[in-house]
């Protein structure tokens, strides 16, 4: 067995879409309509499906927001520099909700950034 995907929930398919591939570097990788229940799913990553764990973002038609409740945490990206992403996702109008730096009793480093619909991503500095 091997994880897929996640799956997000969005008001607005194409911020969310421009956010995951414009601002941290995904790529669309497909995108289909189901017109007689009314979604809209796309399936976006950093590789194809067949080797990587991807992001399913479902847009059902005429919902333009969710509440997230409080069980889901965040998704996790590893970054061969962190504090340059978080410089580049700045300068391209994306929302850095938590600067670079340790966490808090460790040495890992770490950062959050917010996407369109307010889901936290978690950047974790990749360890060399």
């Amino acid at each position: 067995m091997r994880l897929l995907h996640t799956m997000l929930r969005v008001g607005n398919l194409q911020q969310s879409i421009d956010f995951y591939c414009d601002i941290l570097g995904m790529t669309l990788l497909r995108q289909s309509e189901n017109t007689e229940y009314k979604y809209t799913l796309a399936f976006l990553g950093y590789g194809d499906e067949s080797a990587n764990t991807v992001i399913e973002l479902t847009y059902n038609w005429g919902v333009e927001r969710y509440d997230h409740g409080n069980a889901f945490g965040h998704l996790a990206i590893e970054a061969t520099d962190i504090y340059a992403a978080c410089e580049q996702i700045k300068a391209k109008g994306g929302l850095v909700s938590r600067e670079p730096g340790p966490v808090k009793g460790g040495t890992t480093e770490i950062a959050f950034v917010k996407d369109p619909d307010g889901y936290a991503i978690e950047l974790i500095q990749k360890h060399t």
